[in-house]
């Protein structure tokens, strides 16, 4: 599975955001199940961020949500997305 969040960033706290999403994704890194992720500004709007991690299934994604260090260090900075869906299932064949 896929969760994707999307941020709304000030350009002049693009680099306190970019330190905090890697924080973030390090913490979920750590999580059992957690596949790879990334994060990127938006080629045409430079305010817009995504963070994207991939996961085994969407019990791992969940179970990281539950993660002490995924509270402290990426629960934070979720909280800043975009109030959107953000899980997407997709069959894992890597």
């Amino acid at each position: 599975m896929i969760a994707i969040a999307r941020f709304n960033v000030a350009l002049g706290d693009a680099t306190q955001f970019e330190n905090d999403v890697t924080t973030a994704l390090a913490a979920f890194s750590a999580c059992a199940g957690f596949v790879k992720g990334d994060y990127g500004q938006n080629l045409d709007d430079s305010t817009l961020w995504s963070l994207v991690t991939h996961w085994e299934n969407v019990g791992s994604y969940r179970r990281a949500l539950s993660n002490n260090e995924v509270k402290m260090h990426a629960i934070p900075t979720l909280a800043r997305s975009i109030d959107e869906p953000g899980a997407y299932e997709k069959p894992y064949s890597e």
